[in-house]
């Protein structure tokens, strides 16, 4: 009983260690293949339309309540303690350093970490893949780059116009309904505000756009078994790179603050 627990472990750590290295590898190759940009600067404009223009309206409707629903929450941690005239500022912080970059990633996660995986497992599974090959084009520099530099140039775009809208939302609300005017928001949102919270937020917005589009490449490279297995990745994809964000959030807080 023990040996098979311990065998089953050992073959799940080593598996998990592989698949480590495949993706650093993966990684690797991607950023060799930069000299080579000019070469998929089509592909990368179409990416970039893809997952940020087209991505936009899903983003600004997330922020929008996000931001509503910020405004009720710190209305509500602020009574009794502190007044209202502090809600700009409390919400504002939330946004810029926490909600914004970790809401918008998810989203990406889950519409184009996905997307990804099914779109070049797909490929794998139907042999377009090792035709690329056979022409000589490498598949990381013509599939996974376009993607990977795609995605981390438009998360932050995609973060900045989510903080702008999830603030205006979290004024909505505390102006409709807590009786907060425009004056007193925004003097406290410009009080408190600090660039290095900006910058912060940004900065993980990079690594959240690069995580999910790695392992979205990566999981649809390694796609088998049919339209089955298409399925498979890209649920991992999501799961997987949501996970990610989450773990990146908490580490990149650790060092950046």
């Amino acid at each position: 009983m023990l040996a098979n627990f311990l065998q089953a472990l050992g073959s799940k750590t080593l598996n998990f260690l592989e698949e480590i290295g495949e993706i650093f590898n993966l990684l690797f190759g991607i950023i060799k293949s930069f000299p080579s940009i000019h070469k998929s600067k089509k592909i990368v404009f179409y990416q970039m339309e893809h997952i940020g223009v087209n991505s936009l309206p899903l983003v600004l409707i997330i922020a929008v309540f996000t931001g509503a629903v910020a405004a009720w929450q710190a209305a509500y941690q602020l009574k009794g303690i502190a007044p209202l005239s502090f809600l700009g500022a409390a919400t504002s912080r939330a946004i810029i350093t926490e909600l914004g970059p970790v809401l918008t990633g998810i989203v990406i996660a889950g519409r184009v970490g996905a997307s990804i995986a099914a779109e070049l497992g797909t490929m794998k599974v139907t042999e377009q893949i090792d035709a690329l090959e056979t022409m000589a084009i490498n598949p990381v520099r013509y599939l996974a780059m376009p993607r990977f530099l795609a995605a981390i140039l438009m998360m932050p775009v995609l973060v900045i116009f989510a903080n702008v809208i999830a603030v205006l939302g979290a004024y909505i609300v505390s102006n409709y309904f807590l009786n907060v005017s425009f004056d007193i928001f925004f003097q406290s949102v410009k009080r408190f505000f600090l660039f290095s919270d900006l910058i912060a937020g940004l900065v993980k917005a990079v690594f959240f756009g690069a995580v999910t589009s790695l392992l979205g490449c990566h999981i649809g490279f390694k796609t088998e078994g049919g339209a089955e297995g298409v399925g498979l990745s890209t649920i991992r994809s999501f799961v997987l790179s949501s996970a990610m964000i989450l773990i990146l959030d908490y580490v990149l807080w650790m060092l950046i603050f």
